[in-house]
């Protein structure tokens, strides 16, 4: 008797390809089980500290960056 094993392998691309294909709902409940497999963050943000930096960026105190330019910025920073 032969087995026979068929290895199927999806790229980030892919599952998001087939993601856009479920509904609201199941998309909602997808986004649950993946952060959900994170675990829990180590550091925590206050309401508070939320409001500060939305007013912050409202009155033009600090300047709104993407998150690409945030991306590109991280790669020269050295680790300590």
């Amino acid at each position: 008797m032969f087995r026979i094993v068929v290895e199927f392998v999806m790229t980030v691309e892919d599952l998001t390809r087939e993601a856009g294909n479920l509904s609201v709902k199941e998309r909602g409940e997808l986004i649950t089980r993946l952060l959900d497999g994170l675990g829990r963050s180590t550091y925590d943000v206050s309401d508070e500290e939320v409001a500060q930096r939305v007013a912050e960026t409202a009155d033009g105190s600090v300047e709104d960056i993407s998150q690409a330019e945030l991306v590109s910025r991280l790669k020269y920073v050295k680790p300590t």
